[in-house]
C-alpha cells in the first residue's frame, strides 16, 4: 500500500512556497519564507569587519545562525542559550556552507554578512526553507550594499550563483519531495539537497533512518529533488523580480 500524503500532494509536488520580502524594518535583507506550514524568518545583517582568518586578505565572510523559537512546535522547545544542541549546530553550519557557495568573497570586500534563520513554525524541512529563504535575504542585503555606496558596481556582483535546497525521502517505499513532519518522522530514508541554478550540487545530506536504499532509489531521489529545486529557484527569481 502506497503512502497517502497528508495534504494529498503527488510524490513530486512541493508544498505551497512563498517569500515575503522586507519583513522586518532594520535588517538589510529580511524575508519570511513559507514551505507549507513551515515558516522561517531569514534576516541578513552586514558588519564592516571580518573574522581573524580573513583579516588583511581583502576578502569578506558569511556566517549563519539557526534557532527554533519555543512555540514553533506542538510542545514548547526550551530556548538554547549557552550551549547549542548538536542538531542546531549542524543545521546552522549547513546553512552557512550553502550560502557561502553563493558569494565571491573578494568582491564582497572586508565585511561579514550574518544570515539568521529563526523558525517561527516547524512542519518539516526547516533547514531547506532556511537556505532557500536565506538566499533571498542575502540577495537583498547585497542590493542594500550597492544602495549605500559600499560596493562598486563596476567590479561585478559578489553574488556568483543562486542557491536553493529541498528535502527528499522514502516513505513506505515511495520517493517523496519536500517532506512535512508527519512524513519525515515516518521516512525510511531522509535526504537534504542543496543546488545552484546550473543544476550542480552544493551539498547532499542523506541517511537511511531504517534499512537501506538502492542506487536506483538514490538516483530517483536526486532527479526528483533537482526538479523541485528548479521550481524553488524560479520562485526565488519571481520574488526578487529578476528576469526569468
Amino acid at each position: 500500500m502506497s503512502w497517502q500524503r497528508p495534504d494529498n500532494r503527488t510524490a513530486a509536488q512541493l508544498r505551497p512556497v512563498s517569500f515575503e520580502r522586507h519583513f522586518t524594518r532594520y535588517a538589510p535583507g529580511s524575508v519570511l519564507v513559507k514551505f507549507g506550514h513551515t515558516h522561517v524568518l531569514c534576516t541578513a545583517s552586514v558588519a564592516e569587519e571580518v573574522p581573524p582568518f580573513s583579516q588583511n586578505t581583502g576578502q569578506g565572510w558569511l556566517t549563519a545562525e539557526y534557532r527554533m523559537l519555543p512555540g514553533a512546535t506542538q510542545q514548547r522547545q526550551p530556548r538554547e542559550m549557552l550551549k547549542l544542541s548538536g542538531r542546531t549546530a549542524e543545521i546552522q553550519r549547513l546553512i552557512g556552507r550553502s550560502l557561502r557557495a553563493a558569494l565571491d568573497f573578494r568582491k564582497l570586500g572586508s565585511r561579514t554578512i550574518t544570515v539568521d534563520a529563526d523558525v517561527l513554525q516547524a512542519d518539516g524541512g526547516t533547514r531547506t526553507a532556511a537556505i532557500t529563504g536565506g538566499y533571498v535575504a542575502l540577495h537583498d542585503a547585497i542590493t542594500w550594499l550597492y544602495k549605500q555606496g559600499l560596493l562598486d558596481p563596476t567590479q561585478g556582483s559578489p553574488l556568483r550563483q543562486q542557491v536553493a535546497a529541498l528535502s527528499v525521502g522514502i516513505v513506505q517505499g515511495e520517493v517523496l519531495v519536500d517532506l512535512c513532519y508527519e512524513e519525515d518522522s515516518q521516512a525510511e530514508v531522509d535526504m537534504n539537497i542543496v543546488m545552484n541554478e546550473q543544476g550542480s550540487f552544493i551539498e547532499i545530506q542523506g541517511t537511511a533512518e531504517a534499512g537501506c536504499f538502492s542506487r536506483p532509489q538514490l538516483l530517483q531521489m536526486l532527479e526528483m529533488a533537482q526538479a523541485g529545486i528548479q521550481e524553488l529557484l524560479q520562485a526565488q527569481r519571481q520574488a526578487l523580480n529578476l528576469e526569468l
